[in-house]
């Protein structure tokens, strides 16, 4: 509870109770032969936010007062890096932040460190990040560490013992058979449900963009998956037709960007353009849960700059996928980078499934579709050369 921000606790917590409502309403249906009258439903469920609402404020003052914030000190090697984490991130509402320094400095007088409970490393190389992980251990402080791409990389390794050393192996990304097999056959079905369920949505999604400019439904565009192999994406159409016309790649800067539809607008904030990407599924250019397909253009900008963009491609392409669950959409690349990474190392159906759930929850966030800055051709610019740095 203390890690959760009021709304998005209650809003998890509405979900849930919708679906279960659902399910109870389904099943009075089936049971009495007739359609039950939903009004005490709808009563009920606005009583359970209620008391969602209600329960998680005086949980949240109960655990701060049980559990007070961490003295906590962040170490970092590049300032901008650490105004990102604090800021940005929120760390200070969330950690008794009493000290921000620089590595250089904190080596120099480690002793600061003494009395603290926790420890925070952003962009710190190997070398200086072992002393002060060393230190800390011996006085009993928790590390936090922000990791770089080997890092995440080494997450996967398996412990062994060759030669009475013990040893680390890691390699490419290389599940199982019996993994693979589940998750192509829970592709297949997830797909076929949605293709069904969703059909209504279809329709009425393909005659308002028809209908706002006669123009074309679908939107095909080149993009990457598994090995670098290129396909092409579909989407509904949410843009105007020459949006592109002078030929620049650019992201989308959200719902101010220009060459929004009005019906692109709407489709954009629950992700409904992207629901012809199930075809692609089925089709087995991608799949349910992946790194997310990125244009071929825009990935060689980004590989210019992070050489370790490609190793996303050891995967396939995904509809969704752990960047984008616990991401943004502006998320810098590094960092989008490192969160397909560490799906990648660890591959598993758990993991799917929970991404699967966990974008349910997502889909009417507003910060989910949120856009880069606007002008921005691409997202590399200043955050992936300030991202380099930290490789």
């Amino acid at each position: 509870v203390s890690m959760n921000q009021m709304f998005e606790a209650v809003y998890s917590q509405s979900l849930a109770a919708l679906l279960s409502d659902s399910v109870m309403y389904v099943v009075g249906w089936l049971l009495t032969k007739h359609l039950p009258n939903p009004v005490p439903l709808f009563f009920v469920f606005f009583c359970q936010i209620l008391l969602a609402a209600v329960w998680f404020k005086l949980a949240n003052k109960w655990y701060y007062s049980a559990f007070p914030p961490k003295k906590s000190v962040v170490i970092y090697d590049m300032r901008n890096g650490l105004e990102r984490l604090v800021d940005e991130y929120g760390l200070a509402k969330k950690f008794d932040i009493r000290l921000t320094e620089g590595v250089e400095e904190c080596l120099k007088n480690i002793c600061i460190l003494d009395g603290m409970d926790a420890v925070f490393l952003s962009g710190i190389h190997s070398h200086d990040r072992n002393i002060i992980l060393k230190y800390c251990v011996e006085k009993g402080i928790e590390v936090y560490v922000i990791p770089r791409i080997g890092d995440t990389i080494m997450s996967s390794a398996k412990q062994m013992h060759m030669f009475h050393l013990p040893i680390l192996r890691t390699g490419r990304y290389s599940p199982s058979s019996v993994y693979l097999v589940a998750k192509r056959l829970v592709d297949i079905t997830v797909a076929l449900a949605a293709l069904v369920i969703l059909s209504p949505v279809w329709l009425i999604t393909a005659i308002a963009i028809k209908a706002e400019d006669g123009s074309d439904i679908f939107y095909r565009q080149c993009r990457l998956t598994k090995d670098g192999k290129k396909f092409d994406v579909l989407k509904f159409r949410s843009m105007k037709m020459d949006a592109e016309g002078d030929g620049v790649a650019r992201l989308s800067s959200g719902e101010n960007d220009e060459r929004l539809t009005k019906v692109g607008r709407v489709i954009r904030k629950v992700r409904l353009d992207e629901l012809p990407q199930l075809l692609c599924i089925l089709k087995g250019d991608m799949s349910i849960v992946g790194p997310r397909p990125e244009r071929p253009e825009i990935a060689r900008q980004y590989e210019e700059e992070m050489p370790e963009f490609r190793l996303r491609l050891q995967a396939k392409a995904g509809l969704t996928g752990y960047a984008q669950v616990y991401g943004k959409y502006n998320t810098t690349p590094y960092d989008k980078l490192q969160m397909d990474l560490m799906y990648i190392a660890h591959p598993g159906m758990v993991e799917d499934f929970r991404i699967m759930l966990a974008t349910v929850k997502i889909l009417f966030l507003p910060e989910s579709t949120e856009g880069i800055a606007e002008g921005q051709v691409t997202a590399t610019d200043e955050s992936v050369s300030t991202a380099r740095k930290r490789i």
